[in-house]
């Protein structure tokens, strides 16, 4: 089965995407493009060697020095202008690669230092992502991209980023996430946001169990009441391995409320996670029937994208078919928007598309 499956194959079949980091997805050449016009140093001007110098960077094994790469892309996505073509160009290259749904987030505070607001930040990536989208469905690839705000765990402005979410909820943001290094910032310190989330009947999902383990897991969950969790993929320290894999109280709980992980294998073997593709903890959820998802996270750090993520599963598990149509129904289930719209989804793009590969 598995020779049966090419990558030209993979990318023309429906995806949903829902980890994905705006500020970790831009066109090398844009970056060049934009630094020019900033002032901003680059280690290279080169498109192409510039690429390929964010990989290497982000291949350290350290989430710190990963995190670090983003110094550059965040430098030049100051303005308006440049947050606009970002993000339309983010729809364009995921609708381009077979993704219909995706969730993409961003920290607006990040984007503050030439005296844009909040909200400004927050308009113009909306304004990209329709921008975008509507020119992916003029060249034959419809995809539809919502929206999540990020709050970075180390700064103290998640009450004002949970509030700024909910304020655009109708015009295309879908839910709330906090993201920066774990290890020392646990996600109980922005209880006061999720706290109001919750009253808003809002959506959140918290970057946990990546570089940190199984506490920060059931704090993001059992604390701050987590829908997702970003990454989650050291929910496997609660699994004893053997021929029956034995699964602890929190894994036994996270796999029966049916909680998504956003598992991004490429990102989580560069950031040490896990050691390889092949010994990723995602063959064994998989097994065990967790509610897995497979992402991206930050496509330029990682040369990948959500085609590759897939081809690299195939790859290394055997996978046909069937197992990339269960993460793709498994991720959108999964979305932010409502139940109707990710029915529809599923039900009219996902589903005809895989059946007539399945036979």
């Amino acid at each position: 089965m598995v020779a049966t499956i090419r990558y030209e194959d993979i990318v023309k079949v429906p995806k949903a995407l829902l980890h994905d980091h705006l500020d970790g997805g831009l066109r090398p050449a844009t970056i060049v493009e934009l630094a020019a016009e900033v002032g901003h140093e680059l280690p290279t001007t080169d498109p192409e060697a510039l690429g390929r110098w964010f990989v290497e960077a982000a291949d350290s094994g350290s989430l710190e020095r990963y995190l670090e790469t983003f110094a550059h892309t965040v430098a030049v996505m100051q303005t308006a202008s440049s947050l606009r073509r970002v993000a339309r160009e983010c729809a364009q290259d995921l609708a381009a690669d077979g993704v219909v749904y995706a969730e993409v987030r961003f920290a607006p505070e990040q984007h503050l230092e030439r005296d844009l607001t909040l909200d400004q930040v927050v308009e113009a990536v909306l304004a990209g992502f329709a921008e975008g989208s509507a020119l992916a469905a003029e060249a034959g690839t419809p995809i539809r991209v919502g929206t999540l705000l990020t709050a970075m765990r180390h700064a103290a402005r998640s009450q004002e980023i949970a509030e700024l979410a909910v304020r655009h909820r109708d015009a295309g943001v879908v839910g709330f996430d906090i993201a920066g290094a774990e290890a020392g910032f646990p996600p109980t310190r922005h209880l006061d946001a999720f706290e109001y989330l919750q009253r808003e009947n809002f959506h959140f999902t918290i970057h946990a169990g990546e570089a940190f383990g199984l506490p920060s897991i059931w704090q993001a969950i059992q604390w701050c009441g987590a829908d997702r969790l970003g990454h989650g993929v050291r929910i496997v320290d609660d699994i004893a391995a053997g021929p029956e894999p034995v699964l602890g109280r929190l894994a036994a709980y996270v796999r029966d409320k049916r909680i998504p992980l956003e598992l991004c294998p490429s990102s989580n073997v560069q950031t040490g996670a896990a050691p390889s593709i092949a010994e990723h903890p995602i063959g064994l959820l998989r097994d065990l029937r967790f509610r897995v998802t497979v992402n991206t996270d930050n496509r330029l750090m990682s040369g990948t994208s959500m085609s590759r993520e897939m081809a690299l599963l195939v790859d290394a598990f055997g996978y046909g078919w069937k197992e990339l149509q269960w993460f793709t129904i498994n991720a959108m289930k999964s979305a932010f928007i409502p139940f109707d719209e990710r029915l529809k989804i599923i039900d009219e793009v996902i589903k005809p598309a895989y059946g007539k590969l399945l036979g």
